[in-house]
């Protein structure tokens, strides 16, 4: 059994009459001491999915329509709120979007950090000066005295993953952990997750819009659109040869190095935007922007079902496409 198990999930927002699908049927699993990937554009659902996990969306505007969040076999949805308050932080953490925003701005890093030791108790990984050295902070003593405004936007993602990590979580969400990071710090701290996962032995949930991340850190890969999974399987199937467009297109807009020096690239990109949740198209929702898409696509929404592909010694997974499709190996080869 997975650590984490997801079954058709409905998030919704608004009024249950018109309500808002922010999160539409989403399955998942996410093993032990494993990375799964959970990758799309902005606007696909990624982030309030990876919010139902703990039950973090607030509730109103929000609610929970259907589905089970199994969390070691517990439905997280039928949770107790002090189950709750000790699932959260201790058993599953968040690394957020923005670090800025994430961390308390009147108080210092060490205090935060202290302050979730304390809410939880038991089994924290050190202080939390260890922790800071953990997560890789330079300096880390002078750190802790120190107030949100007064780190780099690279430490202030150390600091909240030292705090996400002060109880050895048995799962760690990071949500877009490297937005608005400059590429060098980005590939450091990837690294320290890969590193830590491997350390503390934990599993690891990737949302991310990057699938070039997701092809050096990620076991198994969900792509997300207009609130739903549309393609999943092992990152090795999934990257070398994807059957939905949408992926297709994912992987077309990931910059590549060329082989020959000084030949230029095209970089594509995705024509249209993720239609908004209350005004969702007919049929496929990728259908308005797909380049493969036909009548039957615009009328009638295709079915979540397995396929297997020869391309990839007959392994496994799941897609939701009437005209599947298959991608030339190596895309990612200079990514």
């Amino acid at each position: 059994m997975s650590l984490l198990e997801v079954k058709s999930l409905s998030t919704f927002f608004g009024p249950r009459e018109a309500p808002i699908r922010a999160a539409d049927g989403v399955s998942l699993e996410v093993p032990e001491a494993t990375t799964v990937a959970l990758v799309g554009e902005s606007g696909s659902g990624k982030s309030v999915t990876a919010l139902s996990l703990a039950r973090l969306v607030p509730e109103p505007p929000g609610y929970y329509a259907g589905g089970q969040i199994l969390f070691d076999g517990r439905d997280v949805l039928k949770m107790r709120p002090a189950e709750l308050r000790a699932l959260r932080g201790r058993e599953i953490a968040y690394v957020f979007q923005d670090p800025a925003n994430a961390l308390n701005p009147v108080y210092t890093v060490g205090k935060q950090i202290e302050e979730c030791i304390r809410a939880h108790g038991g089994d924290a990984i050190g202080g939390p000066e260890e922790l800071m050295r953990l997560v890789g902070m330079p300096d880390p003593n002078r750190r802790l005295r120190a107030y949100p405004h007064e780190l780099s936007g690279g430490m202030k993602q150390r600091a909240a993953m030292a705090i996400a990590l002060a109880c050895r979580p048995r799962l760690l969400i990071a949500d877009e952990p490297t937005t608005a990071l400059d590429v060098t710090v980005q590939a450091q701290l990837l690294e320290r997750i890969r590193e830590l996962q491997q350390e503390l032995g934990m599993a690891v949930l990737l949302i991310t819009h990057n699938l070039g991340l997701v092809a050096g850190l990620a076991a198994r890969v969900y792509i997300m659109y207009a609130g739903r999974v549309v393609e999943s399987g092992s990152v090795d199937a999934v990257l070398r040869s994807c059957a939905h467009p949408y992926t297709a297109a994912l992987l077309s807009a990931v910059p590549r190095l060329s082989r020959d020096a000084g030949r230029p690239i095209k970089l594509d990109g995705i024509g249209g935007v993720v239609p908004h949740p209350a005004r969702l198209p007919a049929g496929c929702k990728f259908s308005p922007r797909c380049p493969c898409a036909e009548d039957v696509c615009r009328r009638e929404e295709p079915v979540d079902e397995t396929i297997t592909d020869a391309t990839t010694s007959g392994v496994e997974r799941r897609l939701r496409c009437h005209f599947p499709l298959s991608v030339e190996e190596g895309q990612l080869e200079h990514a």
